[in-house]
């Protein structure tokens, strides 16, 4: 039996906010917009290539906006990922490389394949990092 991870749902407090970041400078897809009355509803959305989406939720969940953390996003080549990131006027950190020692920067001849990681974090601080796979055993 396959199990699939579809959707993960991201708490937020203003959900046009949230829908602008995410669709505009991380450039995902809008799936759906779907408004409960008030302020409460949610907004589906799905990373290019992805077959996970993300559902921006206020009022639907009882998680805390910003006390999401520690979700990747993978692409094949990190350092474009990241310019394109800051190109869309996005606050992102350096380039980490872990290893048995921790995290330090990014080298000149790093392999980043696995290793490599850059972080960053919605407008209402759910914690996100976007992880360099360019081959799978």
């Amino acid at each position: 039996m396959n199990w699939t991870l579809e959707v993960v749902a991201v708490p937020v407090s203003d959900l046009d906010r949230a829908k602008t970041f995410y669709a505009d400078k991380l450039g995902f897809k809008v799936d759906h917009d779907t408004r409960m009355g008030g302020d409460n509803g949610f907004i589906q959305l799905t990373p290019p290539g992805s077959g996970c989406s993300i559902v921006l939720s206020k009022g639907m969940t009882a998680m805390t906006p910003g006390t999401l953390k520690g979700v990747q996003l993978v692409v094949k080549d990190l350092p474009k990922a990241r310019a394109e990131l800051i190109e869309r006027g996005m606050e992102v950190g350096e380039i980490q490389v872990f290893g048995k020692e921790g995290p330090r920067p990014m080298q000149e001849g790093d392999d980043l394949n696995n290793v490599g990681f850059v972080f960053f974090e919605d407008p209402d601080g759910n914690g996100w990092a976007i992880q360099q796979i360019t081959a799978r055993d």
